[in-house]
């Protein structure tokens, strides 16, 4: 671990702040969607932002293996990504002006950049497993 070795908590991680950030405003946006939205895209927008900062967290505490740590942060950069395309809905059927779901957009670009960044580079964030003794 190089710089994060500070970082005892997910919530302390730049990443899960700025993702919980952006899942927080989905959720005030997503209050004036249409009442026959809410058990569609309503809930499929709150849910997949919200995951992404859930994988993200189990992410984190599943570092002592390298594959896990890196599926958990595979299905935070999913869900994100899958954000991203109920954004892409909400515009078309005129429930979000183009330009506020833009910045959100933007937002999640950042997001999945620093959690591929994590992906790329286990080994600033997975604990070093000692060599076991030899019999």
């Amino acid at each position: 671990m190089s710089d994060n070795q500070k970082i005892i908590r997910h919530t302390e991680l730049r990443v899960f702040k700025k993702a919980f950030d952006v899942s927080m405003k989905i959720l005030k946006l997503s209050h004036d969607f249409p009442m026959e939205e809410r058990y569609s895209l309503t809930d499929q927008i709150r849910r997949s932002s919200r995951s992404v900062c859930a994988n993200i967290a189990e992410a984190w505490w599943k570092r002592r293996y390298e594959a896990a740590f890196i599926s958990k942060l595979s299905d935070s950069e999913a869900e994100a990504a899958e954000t991203q395309v109920w954004l892409q809905y909400c515009v078309k059927c005129n429930y979000v002006d183009r330009e506020i779901a833009k910045d959100f957009y933007a937002e999640l670009d950042q997001v999945l950049g620093m959690i591929v960044n994590m992906i790329s580079h286990p080994d600033k964030w997975v604990f070093q497993q000692t060599a076991r003794k030899q019999k």
